[in-house]
């Protein structure tokens, strides 16, 4: 069986080594050791040398340009003019501490909330994911008076202190507390739509009971509601609900991490949570907000709000700042004026279509599955082991990169590709994965 592999580790470079480098590169990365020191992290073999952004499309220093499938954070693309020109506007004209009234911040919160079920009607600003994933197991802790949280095996929440304890992914070696405990995701491959499900929901009743014996209060449960980190699962329409359920009847919370699935990605819905037909307690976002620029909120149920403001409350010196707020107004003009929404339905149904049909004879690949533009594309070492293969999944990654394709992976055994470009991805560059993923098959074999 392959070993599991945490996030960091992932397509990494050795940072020991140069060969094959230009003296340019090998410069840089000798640079970012001596002053970022071992905890830097690289993608690649051979790493990229990023000079402009535009679209979908990134260029290294050489004039090399690369069709981005990876990166979410851009969601309308990479230096969306529109964003752009309003973060520099802004920027230009106000910007600073959130202490005082500004109306533009304001005017976003209700666009944004607009798009949210009503009972989630309440919203705190922040700078990032994972400030965002913090607040929310705060709220949780307040509201519940728990202390223990469900999540995924191999889910990735985000870096501050308390929410690496919810990310086993980045996880390091020092033993997990005792109030997390950790359920596998619904293996839709494996044990097929149904009993992934079924699965899921049992493995969330086992913590509940294990929960219950070490006397340990619920507070909530955690979940991205495509499983990203576990090797993207968009499963069955309605998979989380018995879920959510269990935990809500043992006193517990639902937090939907919204960083990955949200914001129009699945296609179907503005939210991932939508497309289980769920209403989440609490849902975290980041990344994708500013298209770039640091911005992040958690969206509530203004009960559970008012009770954790009614004992901690909660500043955030640059969370929901006048730029911030014009980068997240831009890109909620963008997405609904350039229709990414619908586009990552139509452009992600088209993307998925080809590329099932292009691996259909390999028995290498064995699964291809999605939702939207956002597609998980696992390797095994036969069709008939269903046995994990990371090092397929890192030669593909190099070779596409090569190819002039960028992508990553994800998963517990590092063996799935993980397919997320920004929303503009259109049939043209889907078309162009399609060939290079086909090439990259040939050599593999």
């Amino acid at each position: 069986m392959t070993s599991t592999k945490k996030i960091l580790e992932l397509n990494a470079f050795d940072m020991a080594t140069s060969e094959g480098l230009s003296p340019e590169a090998a410069s840089l990365i000798a640079r970012r050791w001596r002053t970022f020191g071992p905890t830097s992290m690289l993608f690649y073999k051979r790493p990229l040398n990023l000079v402009r952004g535009e679209g979908v499309w990134l260029f290294e220093a050489d004039g090399t340009r690369y069709l981005d499938a990876y990166n979410n954070v851009p969601s309308c693309g990479h230096c969306h003019p529109k964003v752009v020109s309003a973060v520099t506007d802004q920027m230009g004209t106000l910007n600073t501490h959130t202490r005082y009234l500004y109306g533009i911040v304001y005017t976003y919160a209700e666009r944004l909330l607009a798009t949210f079920p009503a009972e989630l009607s309440n919203i705190v600003f922040t700078c990032t994911g994972s400030e965002s994933v913090d607040l929310a197991l705060r709220i949780a802790r307040t509201v519940t008076g728990g202390t223990g949280f469900i999540a995924t095996e191999n889910a990735y929440h985000g870096n501050t202190s308390l929410v690496t304890e919810v990310s086993p992914s980045s996880a390091s070696a020092e033993q997990r507390p005792a109030n997390i405990f950790l359920v596998p995701a619904p293996d839709t491959y494996r044990h097929g739509v149904e009993e992934a499900s079924r699965r899921f929901t049992q493995s969330v009743a086992q913590a509940l009971r294990q929960m219950k014996e070490a006397s340990i209060k619920p507070a909530a449960m955690i979940a991205d509601s495509i499983l990203s980190s576990d090797g993207v699962y968009p499963g069955e329409k309605g998979f989380l609900n018995d879920a959510a359920s269990l935990m809500r009847q043992a006193g517990g919370l639902y937090v939907a991490d919204e960083v990955q699935p949200g914001f129009g990605r699945t296609g179907e819905s503005m939210w991932g949570f939508q497309r289980h037909g769920i209403v989440p307690d609490l849902v975290v976002m980041g990344k994708p907000m500013g298209n770039g620029y640091p911005i992040g909120g958690v969206v509530a149920k203004p009960a559970h709000l008012a009770a954790f403001g009614a004992s901690s409350g909660y500043f955030n010196t640059f969370g929901g700042s006048p730029v911030a707020a014009a980068a997240g107004l831009a890109v909620l003009d963008v997405l609904e004026s350039e229709g990414l929404q619908a586009n990552a339905r139509e452009t992600g149904s088209y993307l998925l279509a080809g590329l099932q049909d292009a691996t259909s004879g390999h028995d290498r690949v064995g699964d291809v599955r999605g939702a939207g533009l956002y597609v998980g594309f696992e390797f095994v070492r036969s069709k008939g082991s269903r046995e994990p293969d990371q090092r397929a999944a890192t030669f593909a990654v190099n070779a596409l990169r090569e190819r002039g394709i960028l992508i990553g992976t994800a998963g517990l055994n590092g063996n799935i590709l993980k397919i997320r470009p920004p929303l503009c991805f259109m049939h043209e560059h889907a078309d162009q994965l399609i060939d290079a993923m086909k090439a990259t098959l040939s050599e593999l074999e």
